[in-house]
């Protein structure tokens, strides 16, 4: 599995509004189109998945966490955000009790070629290092396998997921975030929504990243991407 060019390009998230987001975002449209791809790898091949690294956010800021609920302004950005919201903390797991999902999570950066590392088993969980940590501020990232070297993924089902099931993020610090889901989609890998998935939130925001569809010999994978979108619903401190 490799994972497209990021968008080194685009803007970083601190310090800068989402108006100016989305300005570098439609600048960098022909770049995010690009990278925003997520191709599961065939069951009986090498790791070959393609997706996405999201825009390069740096960390998301520590605003410390807000009642469910809740709307607060962020002394750095300057941001009406609505809705619990935490200070930074890497995840250490993800669960979805639905789809009796279980996994730890692993941190992704980049490769030397510009593109963004993945996990190395089918049960792990990427987090891309350069997007916020899940409960903080902006959409957080996890990417994952459907299948691996015959195996199924920890996101074999993920495009089961349905609207209003619950997602749980251990962290770090020993805190809890829990999200719900909002929506599931499924885009061919050549229409990935970047911005939708990548550009700026007013809350706290997860996206979850998997393959789907069918698959492609000629390029050894699947053609589509399904992705879930999540939202904080409970900050639950250490």
């Amino acid at each position: 599995m490799t994972i497209g060019e990021p968008g080194a390009r685009a803007g970083h998230y601190r310090g800068r509004t989402l108006l100016a987001v989305a300005a570098t975002l439609a600048l960098t449209a022909a770049v995010t189109i690009n990278i925003g791809r997520l191709v599961a790898d065939r069951p009986d091949a090498s790791p070959s998945t393609t997706a996405t690294a999201a825009p390069d956010s740096g960390t998301a800021p520590d605003g410390g966490m807000a009642p469910d609920g809740a709307a607060r302004t962020d002394g750095q950005r300057g941001e009406l955000t609505s809705g619990p919201l935490m200070s930074s903390a890497a995840p250490t797991r993800v669960s979805i009790p639905s789809l009796k999902v279980s996994a730890e999570t692993v941190p992704l950066g980049l490769q030397a070629d510009g593109t963004m590392q993945v996990p190395d088993s089918a049960t792990d969980v990427g987090w891309y290092t350069r997007a916020p940590t899940p409960g903080a501020l902006g959409p957080a990232v996890l990417a994952g396998h459907v299948d691996w070297k015959g195996h199924d993924g920890s996101f074999h089902d993920l495009v089961d997921l349905e609207p209003g099931a619950g997602i749980t993020i251990d962290r770090a610090d020993g805190s809890r975030a829990m999200f719900t889901v909002i929506k599931v989609e499924r885009h061919p890998k050549d229409d990935f929504p970047s911005e939708a998935v990548y550009g700026p939130t007013d809350h706290a925001a997860l996206r979850l990243i998997t393959c789907g569809g069918e698959f492609d010999g000629a390029r050894n994978s699947y053609r589509d991407n399904i992705i879930v979108y999540a939202t904080l619903a409970h900050a639950h401190p250490a």
